[in-house]
């Protein structure tokens, strides 16, 4: 069985009609219901041995690392466990900015602002070659939207993707343990509503949101992550 921790919720109106950040990630996991338990952290909900899983996924969510909630950090505490326990681990967005946070490394706002739309990703030399993402192609589109970024990595870790705004789009810790600023589990339909929401923002926002396309290498690094550690 796989664990979902489900940092926080998203907007309003996707959550009543299109489900939230857990749905969308054991939909593109390709998973099962009984395959997946999902962990509300905000809402108090107790964190399980990391141990007793096969793998740990850690969504997005709409608050700050550098908040530093006490839900935040006692996830952290616990995500620093799993991964000394070498418990597979796969941090999305918030997760990811979490999970490198939790190991050492530095989080806090972009200076460039924010990134928001799909956007392309290149794997690096270490990325073509890493367990996780050796069948992804060298470069790819995928969804972006936040604001904050890994600034400075736990010592040991390796870049796996980046673009030209974000250098740290992918890296692994360890053996299993791995970090992604974009969303694999976003559809365009997803990003889409985002974009709207976050037009604000925008430097050009009709340029965005007519380059909003369906990301089916992104989407699949999901299934890999949960193939990859499926125990028979």
């Amino acid at each position: 069985m796989f664990l979902v921790l489900k940092m926080g919720s998203t907007l309003r109106e996707l959550e009543d009609n299109y489900g939230g950040f857990a749905d969308w990630i054991i939909r593109f996991m390709g998973a099962f219901r009984k395959q997946v338990k999902v962990i509300d952290v905000q809402n108090g909900d107790e964190l399980p041995d990391p141990s007793d899983y096969e793998g740990i996924v850690i969504s997005g969510a709409h608050e700050m690392v550098t908040d530093l909630h006490p839900w935040s950090e006692k996830t952290a505490a616990y995500l620093k466990k799993a991964a000394e326990k070498e418990v597979p681990i796969l941090g999305i967005c918030y997760g990811h900015q979490l999970l490198a946070h939790a190991l050492g490394g530095r989080v806090d706002n972009h200076p460039f602002g924010p990134e928001i739309g799909t956007v392309e990703i290149e794997l690096t030399e270490a990325g073509k070659k890493d367990p996780l993402f050796k069948t992804m192609p060298k470069k790819f589109i995928a969804h972006a939207t936040h604001t904050q970024s890994v600034l400075k990595l736990p010592e040991g870790c390796v870049i796996l993707a980046q673009n030209g705004y974000e250098p740290f789009h992918a890296f692994r810790y360890g053996k299993n343990a791995w970090g992604v600023q974009f969303h694999p589990e976003f559809d365009s339909f997803i990003m889409e509503q985002y974009a709207e929401h976050q037009k604000h923002k925008l430097k050009e926002p009709d340029k965005t949101m007519s380059l909003i396309a369906e990301t089916p290498e992104a989407n699949s690094l999901l299934a890999a992550f949960m193939e990859m550690f499926t125990k028979d």
